[in-house]
């Protein structure tokens, strides 16, 4: 199974390898993170960047580069994070030959939800995640009434299939989580890179009726 690098029609670009208008730091400056040879990196010690766009319900495609960090271990290991709608972390992370990764690899929802499998590959390759996010619902109260869910494709196979979220995870931006929010990228200290950033906004629900032509 496998999802083009190429936007389809109607997809939002929020990264086209040209620049960063797509992104913002957290106060809304600028983002600070560098842009070459088409990809956008880590620049260590400048913050998250958060996209322009907010997105509900969403197919979000992005490709991601791990540093090379042989002397590194653990979380210090080329480490980034996809946080979905600011809320959500899918951790991003050098987990290579890991046999049995746990919730805090590579593909995981951080701190919750262990990948399926290893679909890592090595350091210096680039790798694709396409995630298809259901965001919670919740009442005009602000009570969640229905949690949210995604499934998650890391290079072609699925690591999460349609699992339940246990609500925001450690570092989300907020708790708001029946409000549209952005597509998160964590500055984690480490040289990541990332590049073909798109996403398509799915309607809520299909239609309840049916009517024969």
């Amino acid at each position: 199974m496998s999802f083009t690098s190429e936007a389809p029609p109607g997809a939002a670009v929020v990264f086209d390898g040209r620049d960063l208008r797509g992104f913002a730091g957290r106060g809304g400056e600028p983002a600070s993170w560098r842009v070459e040879e088409g990809a956008m990196q880590v620049v260590a010690g400048t913050g998250d960047v958060f996209s322009v766009a907010r997105f509900e319900d969403a197919l979000i495609h992005l490709e991601f580069q791990c540093p090379d960090m042989p002397h590194a271990t653990g979380q210090a290991r080329g480490n980034s994070g996809v946080f979905l709608q600011g809320r959500y972390e899918i951790q991003v992370l050098d987990s290579h030959g890991i046999a049995v990764p746990g919730t805090g690899d590579c593909g995981a929802v951080y701190g919750q939800i262990a990948p399926l499998s290893n679909a890592c590959r090595p350091a210096l390759a680039w790798q694709s995640y396409d995630i298809v996010f259901r965001a919670a619902r919740a009442a005009s109260g602000g009570e969640v009434v229905e949690p949210a869910r995604l499934t998650l494709i890391h290079n072609g196979v699925v690591i999460h299939n349609n699992v339940t979220l246990r609500g925001p995870t450690q570092g989300a931006t907020d708790e708001d989580v029946g409000a549209p929010g952005p597509l998160r990228l964590q500055d984690h200290g480490d040289p990541v890179r990332f590049r073909n950033i798109w996403l398509v906004r799915l309607a809520p629900s299909g239609s309840d009726r049916y009517e024969p032509g």
